[in-house]
């Protein structure tokens, strides 16, 4: 089966013309054979071939499209044209699949099911269902036999990986075995839909009683492994701009909403929805925001956060040169790198954007632009980041759907600026205070006897005229007054925090 799987692949290669593209000069056959297919461009040719060889290389696909720094612009550029549009597969599979993961009737779990499937994807498919009482959802159902396909398709994307990274001149720097490794990943996180449910709970509870975005409720006791339950939304898909307008909802205010959301969950949690396109938003009549589908996330470290916060300031302020200095100090680029050469590279690719609508700017090409400026000067692209950026490059697309006079740039700036000024200064070290009261209001009743320990220790050294006395003596001195300082502190706080 395997054998024949790639054989179909090598036959898609040759009627797609993708030798030129793949192989280096000596190996390619359509030049050699008189093909003229390549008028077509390439990056055209590769959509297609992905596309007739079914929605897992399609997936693929999709991923590679984030990897602007390792794609050339136009073939980057089409692949994210790439659409996940799978046929559905019978209602009475997804039926069946329940029955069998309840291991009861269908007509015991739901008090009424809907055959027909109100979406379809690669991985998995929708119907709308009522809990016995009363409830309304939506039943997220796994393909029958995905794992197997996915797990024979990702074993041939191994092997053409290792033959492209050993035949090709510039295959170690695409890294193509990582990259497949990192779909792996991803794809094997969609094949287990608790893991999409616990994103959604985590979602919800950083979204809780905000007015921004609406995240469904997971129902566990319906749910298993390849069956996903959760409250079934009602809204106006994002895309629909006029039937929004006639519900009296502010396009402006839409979209300033949707840059806020995105850096809320960027800077404040640390977790954030990475597929925010279109088709995985909806509105509510209130104008608030409803996030669907929650296979892929991304998440930042306290690192990660400070780092970006630092440099899209710095970006903003145009300091060209902190956010030089930020990648030099960060170990991305070489510690030899010339910080006022690669700041007034930056400042190149940069500069053009600001004071502009973002009608006029295209941040794909600015991301592009800095991709190739971090091939020359071999900066290290941070995998964690690459769904961040993919995130970014959705939220334009969005941006520009619902107000392209909308300026990013002063949107953004004051969220940023606000989270800056909680992560330093006193407002920063108040808040760390109160977070750790717990945990100190067990230490403090301990911070007298340890002074006093100090003191005495001193007193000691001193009777015995150590020629360390007089320095020991100025230090432990110095140590007693910070502990009994911070003593009375650690205190006021803890009990401002226990005293409500």
């Amino acid at each position: 089966m395997r054998a024949l799987r790639l054989l179909r692949i090598v036959r898609v290669v040759w009627a797609y013309g993708l030798d030129d593209l793949l192989l280096p000069q000596r190996w390619r056959w359509s030049v050699r054979l008189g093909r003229r297919i390549t008028a077509t461009p390439r990056g055209e040719r590769l959509q297609l071939a992905l596309e007739s060889l079914g929605p897992i290389f399609v997936k693929f696909g999709q991923l590679l499209s984030t990897r602007r720094d390792l794609l050339p612009a136009d073939i980057a550029d089409r692949l994210a044209l790439l659409q996940d549009r799978v046929a559905p597969f019978p209602g009475e599979e997804a039926v069946a699949v329940l029955e069998r993961a309840y291991r009861k009737p269908l007509t015991e779990v739901f008090a009424s099911f809907e055959v027909q499937p109100v979406a379809s994807a690669s991985v998995a498919q929708v119907h709308f269902a009522v809990l016995p009482d009363g409830r309304e959802v939506a039943v997220k159902v796994l393909r029958p036999g995905i794992e197997s396909i996915i797990a024979s398709d990702v074993a041939l994307m191994f092997v053409i990986a290792a033959l492209v990274e050993r035949i090709y001149s510039d295959g170690k720097r695409l890294k193509p075995r990582q990259v497949v490794a990192e779909f792996e990943k991803h794809i094997g996180q969609e094949l287990d839909l608790l893991f999409e449910g616990a994103n959604a709970s985590q979602l919800r509870r950083n979204f809780d009683k905000s007015r921004l975005l609406y995240i469904p409720e997971i129902h566990w006791d319906w749910c298993e492994r390849n069956v996903l339950v959760m409250q079934r939304m009602s809204g106006t898909p994002i895309s629909q701009v006029a039937r929004l307008r006639e519900k009296g909802i502010s396009i402006p205010k839409l979209a300033r909403e949707g840059v806020e959301i995105f850096f809320t969950q960027v800077f404040r949690d640390g977790f954030f929805h990475a597929d925010m396109h279109p088709g995985n938003i909806m509105v509510h009549d209130d104008g608030t925001y409803i996030a669907l589908d929650f296979g892929i996330v991304g998440t930042l470290s306290e690192v990660d956060k400070n780092y970006l916060a630092r440099n899209f300031l710095a970006f903003f302020r145009r300091d060209y040169r902190g956010v030089a200095q930020a990648h030099v100090e960060a170990g991305w680029v070489p510690a030899s790198t010339r910080v006022d050469e690669f700041e007034s590279a930056i400042r190149a690719c940069c500069e053009p954007i600001f004071d502009r609508p973002l009608k006029e700017i295209s941040f794909g090409r600015v991301l592009l632009r800095l991709f190739e400026t971090s091939r020359q000067f071999q900066v290290e692209i941070q995998p964690q980041l690459v769904l961040l950026q993919k995130t970014l490059l959705n939220i334009e697309g969005l941006g520009r759907d619902l107000d392209p006079d909308l300026d990013l740039w002063a949107t953004a700036k004051p969220l940023l600026e606000r989270w800056m000024s909680e992560q330093v200064g006193w407002r920063a070290l108040r808040n760390q205070v109160a977070s750790e009261a717990t945990t100190w209001a067990k230490t403090l009743p301990q911070l007298p006897r340890l002074a006093y320990a100090a003191l005495t220790r001193l007193n000691e050294d001193d009777s015995r005229g150590s020629d360390l006395a007089g320095p020991l003596r100025r230090v432990e001195r110095w140590l007693a007054a910070v502990t009994v300082l911070l003593g009375l502190l650690l205190a006021f706080e803890a009990w401002r925090w226990l005293s409500g």
